[in-house]
């Protein structure tokens, strides 16, 4: 079963991504991950894509799905993989529908007001990276991580600011794909706004 994950950020694909990937043994593939791998493996297309990344450029569309053909060609997608944060835009759904057969898009719905309290509630530890949440998954002693003890901060990315103008982004860029995916008839809808557990049970119905 190839895979789509749609939804804005923070509303918690990564993680139903990685409970889908125990439950059915298919990979999670994401282009950022893909495009770190293969700078650092010096291929053809790694050195490419550095080029790009070097001058802040964006990756072209091609090159991105290039290099997602060769990966989905690896054994462990045999029986299938997520795309997570891949495509983003129309121009690059229609240069994948080319290349690579999509059975489903599964779309991850919450509202605004949720997606932000998610994502500029975190915390993360600057020696240790982990995660933090001052609401859901709040440290033992506020500010610090109950693994290392080392100080948690609020990324630059994490900021509220800076989550409403990469929702803004996401409504003008991405979602069009919603309703590209809907005629097509492979999208469903799941609800994120529940906790955890509900959201991977729907997800698991709506995959098999």
């Amino acid at each position: 079963m190839n895979l789509i994950f749609l939804g804005p950020p923070g509303v918690g694909k990564g993680t139903i991504a990685k409970e889908v990937v125990k439950e059915e043994g298919i990979p999670q593939i994401s282009t950022g991950d893909l495009l770190r791998a293969a700078v650092k493996e010096d291929s053809e297309l790694g050195k490419k894509a550095k080029e790009f990344m070097d001058s802040g450029k964006l990756v072209p569309d091609k090159l991105v799905i290039n290099l997602l053909k060769e990966r989905i060609k690896a054994d462990d997608c045999k029986n299938g993989f997520i795309l997570d944060g891949f495509p983003r835009t129309i121009p690059q759904a229609e240069a994948l529908e080319g290349e690579v057969q999509i059975d489903k898009v599964l779309n991850f719905k919450a509202k605004d007001d949720t997606v932000i309290g998610r994502i500029s509630g975190r915390r993360t530890c600057k020696k240790c990276n982990a995660i933090y949440h001052i609401k859901n998954i709040p440290p033992k002693v506020e500010g610090i991580c109950d693994k290392c003890g080392g100080e948690l901060y609020q990324r630059g990315d994490d900021k509220e600011e800076t989550v409403k103008k990469r929702l803004e982004t996401y409504k003008q860029q991405t979602e069009p794909l919603i309703d590209f995916y809907k005629a097509k008839e492979i999208l469903t809808d799941i609800e994120a706004e529940q906790a955890i557990p509900d959201i991977v049970k729907d997800t698991m119905a709506a995959i098999q």
